[in-house]
């Protein structure tokens, strides 16, 4: 996407981070556990996974999504605390209410104490960036208890990457046209957009640093990125034009989710529900005449650990069948482990209208395909005029 922003008008872009969150605001609910090492995950479950740690149980090894029982291993004066997504929640709101009067751009990821602010163009009205960045966090250390940390850039990745350099506190400050020579000492791990098997393919060249990186053309990175390669490329650099979007701005997403009634680990059961879902995703789909190009996966384990998996589909589909066998390869993926599942919930994104088709000539379609969209016309039509639960398919009678 190119920018928005005249030449002459540098955007300025603050990341805000409440380092380790979910400990923060358990310090803050519990006085108790200040002082101390930290770590939240459920209690009482055999194999419950870290949640999140304090920078002191981080510094002994622990990490997130590890066994509860390594970390109690790896930092033995540690405290528990089980996760509390709700006072999280109210947190983060909390939070953003201190931050909207500074910018109407101040986007949020989900309930992690991490949100960006656009101030480009504000200066005349609350001074330099960066005086409102301290501002900011004099606020929020006063009224909620919370220590942010922040970074100031020209972008957003740059800025996530300044708070990530002084994580667990200070701030950074990235001076327009400083982005590649300040990611060039960096470790590769600190660059957002790069995940874990990207850093491996990157290693079997022992490239570990941004600078060691920066010497490959994006013909070089073609060769471990295919298509990416560009992308990466400017990553390398620091290159972002991705607005910070407004408050509150949340493109269309189709969520459904299923509690299991009791935890298991039958496959025919587990595979009823999930169609079930899929059925109820395809006839909303259909109704409001979208097809999805994304299906994420979530599954919740009876220890407490989460798994989330996803497929992609172009240009779309509402099709019952084409949903659940992309489902069914999520579900296939993620579930790897031999503990019982608690929890499905299935979202569907980059929902759009399909595109306009001409018809085939001399009546070519896929037979299969063409079959089941007619299936699927006349179930809805049934649906529609004596509910929902009049007609099932026998795919989804497991789940009853």
């Amino acid at each position: 996407m190119p920018s928005v922003w005249p030449k002459d008008r540098p955007r300025a872009v603050i990341h805000i981070n409440v380092a380790d969150f979910a400990v923060a605001v358990e310090r803050l609910e519990d006085p108790g556990l200040r002082g101390w090492p930290v770590i939240v995950a459920p209690q009482g479950a055999a194999r419950a996974r870290v949640f999140d740690m304090s920078e002191e149980a981080f510094q002994a090894g622990v990490r997130k999504h590890m066994p509860l029982a390594r970390a109690q291993r790896l930092c033995r004066e540690a405290k528990i605390a089980a996760p509390r997504p709700h006072c999280y929640e109210k947190a983060m709101a909390a939070l953003l209410k201190r931050a909207a009067p500074f910018s109407p751009l101040v986007e949020a990821e989900e309930d992690s104490g991490h949100l960006f602010l656009d101030l480009t163009g504000t200066a005349r009205l609350f001074g330099p960036p960066q005086d409102v960045a301290q501002r900011l966090r004099r606020t929020v250390r006063g009224e909620l208890g919370l220590d942010p940390i922040w970074g100031l850039a020209g972008n957003k990745l740059v800025a996530k990457v300044a708070t990530r350099v002084v994580k667990p506190s200070g701030e950074h400050i990235v001076e327009q046209g400083g982005e590649e020579a300040f990611l060039r000492p960096l470790p590769l791990f600190l660059l957002p957009g790069l995940e874990r098997e990207d850093l491996l393919a990157l290693g079997e060249f022992h490239l570990h640093r941004v600078q060691q990186a920066l010497a490959w053309s994006p013909e070089h990175l073609a060769v471990v990125f295919g298509k990416r390669a560009v992308q990466v490329h400017g990553i390398l650099r620091g290159r972002d034009d991705s607005p910070v979007l407004p408050l509150g701005h949340k493109p269309p997403v189709l969520r459904l989710e299923q509690e299991l009634g009791q935890d298991s680990n039958r496959v025919p059961e587990v595979e009823a529900i999930l169609w079930r879902l899929v059925e109820r995703a395809g006839a909303a789909l259909r109704g409001q005449g979208r097809v999805a190009r994304r299906l994420v996966l979530s599954l919740d384990y009876s220890d407490g650990a989460r798994i989330f998996r996803q497929r992609s589909h172009q240009p779309g589909t509402a099709n019952d069948f084409v949903l659940f066998d992309l489902a069914r390869a999520c579900l296939a993926s993620a579930w790897a482990r031999r503990v019982r599942l608690r929890h499905l919930c299935l979202s569907f994104s980059r929902l759009t209208f399909p595109p306009a088709q001409m018809e085939l000539p001399f009546g070519e379609q896929d037979p299969p395909l063409a079959k089941g969209e007619a299936l699927l016309a006349a179930l809805d039509a049934i649906r529609r005029r004596h509910g929902l639960g009049k007609i099932k398919l026998g795919r989804g009678l497991e789940a009853q």
